[in-house]
């Protein structure tokens, strides 16, 4: 089933294109968090970050610099972007279908990005611990 970015790269929806090659779509969020906020999505559907291979991580990806500059560029009040990508339901994806936020960042904008500082709760050992876990799991 067609989720709402298939369509949107379908042409089957209208959208506010600001970049389009043969591997991605980047078009205004219809939420403009903050003017110029775009989605960048792949053109090929993939749920998450978790479903995409080397070939398709380098397609796909490589393309966030050009338009993140292309929209910090576009107006002198942009002083820096967010750049997000919720993956998997527990993270807050609503749309299945890979996509990140270029979120333009503007004085006194009032946006919060939801963070916490836990540094308090964890020794040397434990981030260690957490860091040769991941480690471990890398693939070749």
């Amino acid at each position: 089933m067609a989720d709402i970015f298939d369509k949107i790269v379908a042409g089957e929806i209208p959208s506010y294109k600001v970049y389009e090659d043969d591997d991605v779509l980047a078009f205004l969020d219809i939420s403009q968090v903050t003017p110029g906020h775009t989605l960048m999505v792949p053109k090929q559907h993939v749920a998450d970050i978790f479903a995409y291979d080397e070939e398709l991580a380098e397609r796909v990806l490589t393309k966030l610099p050009k338009i993140a500059r292309a929209i910090k560029a576009s107006n002198p009040d942009i002083i820096g972007v967010n750049i997000l990508s919720n993956n998997g339901e527990a993270a807050g994806q609503s749309v299945f279908h890979s996509h990140w936020h270029i979120l333009p960042r503007y004085a006194d904008d009032h946006v919060k990005i939801p963070t916490g500082d836990n540094s308090a709760d964890y020794t040397p050992e434990q981030y260690v611990a957490i860091a040769d876990n991941i480690i471990a799991h890398l693939e070749d």
